[in-house]
């Protein structure tokens, strides 16, 4: 219950009750209950300055997310076009020119995409521009990575070629050098054993006791295997590929050959053995070496078994002008 006020009256000379008017009343309340309004939604604005709703601070977490994974990307993508970019440099650099390939143009490489809009789905959000360059660069190095692959696909076929021209170039002696009695006569003119004659030598003459191996000088195979061709008697044909042929003259009559016709053979496999079979005047092998059906020196083919000081006296032998054997 409230308590009752009084004034003192010196006109009465009594005490009067305190009279409260109700106007004042009703405004002290309203001025009361609008600063406190005023003093909450102060506080609540403060509050939202300070502390974040869930919600809020949900929103926040997963933008800040969105941010990182960005850069992540970006800078991945950036590693991954440095990688890339350093294998097209060996692949124009080095591969391709090792096996006469022609080097792809950067502007094939880097080229971009054209026609229509490929990343309309990503326009409209606020983070639209930096996720539409990031989906941009992944699309070039998938390109890139594509034309890498295909480059990658045709070295691998050069360079099987490659190999199969190494393996396939005869690269040997036909006879080993401690089978040999000695080089008898080489590429280029030569006195003809039976008409005495000066005469083009198309190959070389290797003498050799009869039933001495006679080896595949490179991979191939047989093409000929007979004695159907004038004056060379048993021999055999090679057809190594790449253009390049190989003939073994005057092989022994009595199994003169290892192999026979459309069999194929490595380089070192013995196909036949020295004899003295057609024009020939002693116990020999006559060597020959085709490129494109042209009659080629078999001096420059002697790379595989020979050491230099081998070569260089095979050389000087080879250049003697002599009485050949056949």
């Amino acid at each position: 219950m409230s308590k009752i006020k009084y004034y003192y009256d010196p006109e009465t000379l009594s005490y009067q009750k305190v009279e409260r008017k109700k106007r004042k009343i009703f405004g002290g309340v309203t001025l009361f209950i609008f600063f406190s309004c005023l003093t909450g939604f102060l506080l609540y604005l403060y509050a939202g300055q300070v502390y974040d709703s869930p919600e809020l601070r949900r929103a926040k977490r997963e933008k800040q997310f969105v941010e990182q994974q960005l850069k992540s990307m970006q800078m991945e993508v950036e590693q991954l076009a440095t990688v890339i970019e350093d294998i097209e440099d060996r692949d124009n650099s080095i591969y391709r020119i090792y096996f006469d390939a022609t080097p792809i143009p950067d502007e094939q490489r880097q080229a971009g995409f054209g026609g229509v809009n490929r990343y309309e789905d990503y326009e409209g959000y606020d983070a639209s521009e930096r996720i539409i360059a990031v989906k941009e660069s992944i699309d070039k190095l998938k390109k890139r990575v594509a034309i890498q692959s295909k480059s990658l696909d045709e070295i691998a076929v050069l360079a099987k070629d490659k190999e199969n021209l190494l393996a396939s170039i005869p690269a040997i002696q036909p006879v080993r050098n401690q089978d040999l009695t000695r080089m008898a006569s080489g590429y280029g003119y030569r006195t003809d054993p039976f008409n005495k004659t000066r005469k083009f030598h198309y190959g070389m003459d290797f003498t050799a006791p009869r039933g001495t191996p006679v080896f595949a000088t490179g991979d191939g195979v047989v093409d000929r295997a007979d004695a159907n061709s004038s004056g060379y008697g048993n021999h055999i044909r090679i057809d190594h590929g790449f253009g390049y042929t190989t003939l073994y003259a005057h092989l022994r009559s009595n199994k003169p050959y290892n192999v026979r016709r459309g069999q194929r053979v490595k380089r070192g496999d013995i196909i036949g053995y020295v004899g003295s079979t057609g024009r020939s005047q002693a116990p020999h092998l006559h060597y020959e070496v085709f490129l494109d059906g042209e009659r080629i020196n078999p001096i420059n083919f002697y790379y595989g078994n020979l050491t230099p000081e081998e070569f260089n006296e095979l050389l000087k032998k080879s250049q003697q002008e002599n009485i050949s054997l056949d």
